[in-house]
Formats: structure tokens, sequence, C-alpha cells
């Protein structure tokens, strides 16, 4: 019946059904972290099979960028798969400060929901996300008959990415070990989730030991094995090879440490593989599309920096993995039916130490310790009233209700504070630029280089009142060891962009393009719908 069906919606413009250049199934592999210039810096020591495969037989963008700032984890999954930038899909932070809770909130919490699969960590959804995606396009124009399911460490990594109206988005527990949801998707795990989690693949990585694939010394690519800018795991005096993971699992979040190695993503990639066959992706007339984020590379950058052993190691076994996924693909899919795009939420910035101890400009940035100077500072002008109500995230929020004693005087006070405030700002250390609300909204939405990026990730109704901009090398997080992201600098903003498979010739271009454009790309590519926010355009050079 269901061939009979599609035979017919053919006839019909405007339905998705699977024409014979279209794929079986799509995959969207984001990388958490990861740089474009780890292709080249990893390239002799990758496979023909994972990384290269992509990169030699598919269509790669040397020249991406994120278009806007921050460049975070859920601002990045969610432009990824909208087309659109933090102002219009919403998702301006991993989390941001909600003026009438007066709390932060996280961009997937939604209390309405409830864990299914353990006692915590599912109440969440996609319902702050204000976009439709690729993925609920491809959901609206088969009638819901695609299958869309997304999977990742990260609860956001696999909401943001599989859109409003899917079929499942799963994620990692680390208080037990298991792949979870929430009461959004389902009320009881489906029985090949549950049957993954039988098969208690935690317990078996973190039984190993976790040495290098290749002797110390071939690790030219990075520094030295011991490093003082890395992370040191409890119980382990120095971060260095080997890492004995029964041994420090106990002291280090168990189950959780999973993530923090490289078998994360080898526990990601067999996921991938239960959803494929636990759903039947793939196996029919209609493109499903599953979504991927491998989120270790994350955890472990964040630790120990982009030049460490232990990062190196880990794109050299996600290699392995790959492979073995796009094998996987070949025989279960087909190959040269299914569609494979890799990309990245955003790529990650020197250890700021690293670079002061080598003379190269760069700092950290207190957010808290400038909320309480400012409070302090402003005292003078407004005495007895706290003006700055959090500054979070590169943002400040004015405490709007100080202002609301005396109605005649509220609106040039508010403008005064406002002006001291951006006063303050430029003359703190660390800080480049500062642009107040009213100055964003005079922005040309397409305009180039900094300012362009910051009314891009700007949505007035859930960022602050006043934008700021760090030195480049600096960041707000951390200390002498590890790193972070989510500047508006090209360290932090160009990423990979890959595509391969049905409908993708061979090639490169080294033209400008943003992380927007994948899903317009995608859109043309399967014949549907544009996301609603979408602001991306086609990337022409591969599908013309």
């Amino acid at each position: 019946m269901k061939r009979l069906v599609l035979c017919l919606l053919i006839s019909f413009p405007g339905y998705a059904v699977l024409a014979q250049d279209q794929p079986k199934l799509v995959v969207g592999i984001v990388v958490d972290q990861m740089r474009q210039e780890y292709l080249y810096r990893y390239e002799s020591k990758f496979g023909t099979n994972g990384f290269n495969r992509l990169v030699q037989q598919g269509f790669m963008l040397k020249n991406a960028h994120y278009n806007y700032v921050p460049t975070e984890t859920g601002p990045g999954h969610a432009s990824i798969y909208t087309g659109t930038t933090p102002a219009i899909h919403g998702i301006v932070a991993n989390d941001w400060y909600d003026r009438t809770l007066k709390k932060d909130i996280n961009c997937v919490g939604d209390d309405q929901q409830t864990t299914v699969g353990s006692e915590r960590g599912g109440k969440v959804s996609p319902a702050r996300l204000l976009s439709t995606t690729i993925t609920d396009e491809l959901k609206l124009a088969t009638q819901k008959r695609a299958k869309v399911v997304g999977v990742s460490i990260k609860d956001r990594s696999a909401v943001l990415p599989s859109g409003h109206m899917a079929d499942g988005a799963y994620w990692y527990d680390g208080s037990s070990g298991n792949f979870i949801t929430s009461t959004y998707y389902k009320t009881a795990l489906p029985d090949w989730v549950q049957k993954f989690n039988q098969r208690k693949l935690p317990e078996q990585y973190l039984s190993q030991e976790w040495t290098t694939l290749l002797p110390l010394s071939q690790y030219t690519e990075v520094g030295p094995d011991e490093s003082p800018y890395e992370w040191k795991w409890r119980g382990k005096e120095k971060a260095v090879f080997p890492y004995k993971l029964n041994e420090l699992r106990k002291d280090n979040g168990n189950y959780d440490l999973v993530g923090n190695t490289p078998w994360g993503n080898t526990l990601i990639a067999e996921m991938a593989k239960a959803a494929i066959a636990g759903e039947g992706m793939g196996k029919d007339d209609i493109t499903d599309f599953l979504t991927v984020s491998f989120s270790s590379t994350d955890r472990i950058g964040h630790g120990t920096g982009p030049n460490s052993i232990e990062l190196a190691d880990t794109y050299l076994r996600l290699d392995k993995t790959l492979e073995d996924f796009f094998s996987y693909l070949d025989k279960e899919v087909g190959v040269g039916k299914y569609t494979v795009f890799l990309t990245a939420d955003h790529g990650v910035a020197e250890v700021a130490q690293y670079l002061k101890d080598n003379r190269v400009p760069a700092g950290y940035f207190r957010p808290s310790r400038v909320e309480a100077t400012l409070n302090e500072y402003l005292q003078q002008y407004f005495p007895g009233k706290t003006v700055v109500e959090k500054v979070t995230t590169e943002q400040v929020y004015i405490n709007q209700q100080a202002f609301d004693d005396d109605p005649r005087a509220s609106g040039i006070d508010l403008l005064i504070a406002t002006e001291l405030i951006t006063k303050y700002l430029l003359a703190t250390e660390g800080i480049a630029q500062v642009y107040t609300a009213a100055t964003i909204r005079q922005i040309n939405t397409d305009e180039t280089g900094i300012r362009g990026k910051v009314i891009r990730g700007f949505n007035p109704k859930r960022c602050g009142d006043i934008a700021f901009v760090l030195e480049p090398g600096w960041y707000s997080w951390g200390g002498i060891t590890g790193s972070t992201h989510g500047s508006a600098y090209t360290y932090d903003t160009h990423i990979p962009i890959v595509f391969y498979g049905a409908g993708i010739k061979k090639g490169y271009s080294s033209q400008y393009h943003t992380i927007t454009d994948i899903a317009p790309t995608l859109s043309v590519l399967l014949k549907i719908k544009f996301p609603s926010g979408a602001t991306g355009q086609p990337v022409t050079e591969i599908l013309d």
C-alpha cells in the first residue's frame, strides 16, 4: 500500500518522494568543537575511508564560517539545521538569563516534560527553537512518513537537530550509562533502545586502558604529552598517557567518564547504527534523516586544549569510527544511496595561558567580577539601586525595575545608565567593542565583520540590553588549563563543511560560505521547502 501511495504522489509537485537522484537516507554529522584545519593537520594519519573519504570523494567548503556570535553548541546545532541564526531561531546561547524567571535557563530545558529511561536528565524539548528545521520540513513534505531520529551524548545536540516533529531524540545519561529521551517524544523507550542499553557498552569501554594508537613520538602535529595547560583527572598526578579507565572511573563521574574519552564517539556511532536498524531507516522509497553529533571531541578539547595528544588521538580514533560507520551505511543502505554532510558546531581557541606565556595577546575575562565592580561604580550615580541585573554570555542585563519608581525620570535615567555602562565596559581590559540594543537595531543584518555577527546573534526578547565583544584570544571561562569557544574570531568560526554521497559531485570551493547554507542546500537536494526562518543560500557550486 505504501508504494502505491508514493507512486500516486509523484504526479503532484510539492511532495518529497524518492526520485532517482535523491538519497534514501541523509545523515547529518556534527563533530563538536572541530576546526576546519584539523582536516589538514591529521590528513596524513587519517585512513582512506573516514574523513579522507568525505574530503576526496565529496565536496568540501574550505572557507566556511559561523556568521554570528556566540559560537556555542546550542546555537550551532540550531543554526545548522534551521539555516538561520540566533536572531531568528531564538537559541541565543547554551544557557541564557530569563528576565521574567530571574534565572538562567537551558536552551532545551522544558519543565513540562519528564525523563524517559532514567530518573534525571530528561526535562527537555525543542520548545524554545522558534524556526522549523530541515528535518521538520522533511516531515512536513512527506506527510510525516519520513523517519527522523537524533542521537548524541548531549541532550541539546540530539534535540535541536531532529526538530519539533522527530520520531525520537536520544542522548546519554552519565548517571546510568544508558540512552534516554523525554516525554516530548515517547512515553517509554522503544524496544531497540532498550536492547541497545542492555549491551552495556559503556561498561566495556571503561574496563580498558586508554593508550595512544601510535607511538607518542609520532604525534608531531601537537605538543608534548606532559603539559601544564591540561586538566588532570582526579586520582591521576599528571595528564599523561596511559589512562587506566577502570581505576579512574570511580572518581571521575563513573559512566559519565565515557564522554571524556574517544569511546564516547564510538558509543554514539553504535547508537546511530542501532537507530538505523531499529527504525528501518533508508529501507523504503521515502528519504529518512538521521542526525548524529559526536561530543567527546568537545569535552576532551575543553580539558586539554587543541594542541594535546589526547585530542589528536581522539581524532585518529574518530576517523576509524567513521570508516566503520560508512561501511555500515554502504551495506545497510547502499553505496550511492545515502547523503552525508559533516560539519562542526563551533571551533576552539588556543589555551589563553599558553598564548600569554608565548607573548601572544590573550586573557581571561571574569563576568561575575565585572558585574560586581560595575554595580559598585554605578552606586555613585544611582545610590541604593542595583542597576545591573546580570552579566553573562557577553551580555549586560539592566535591572529595568530599578528605574520604575519615578516614571517621569526613568527613561532619562535608563539612557544615562546605559551610557555609563558602555563607557565602563570600553575601559575594561579585554573588551574590544560594546553595542547597546538601540545600536544593534540600527545595524544592517547583511553587514559583514564583527558588527554583523553581533546583530545576527542578537534576539531582543532573549538577549540583554548591551552586548560586548572581547579582544582576540580572550575568553570568559576557566583558568590556565583547557580552552573554550564562543567568540566572533576565526578560530571559533572557521569550521569544516563537507557533503558526500547521493546528489553530491566531487570537488571543493574556497568561496566564503556560512553555516546557514547547509539547510537550504539540503532543501534543494531533497526538493522540499526551506526551513521557515532560513536566511542562508544553497551552495550552487555543489548543486548546479
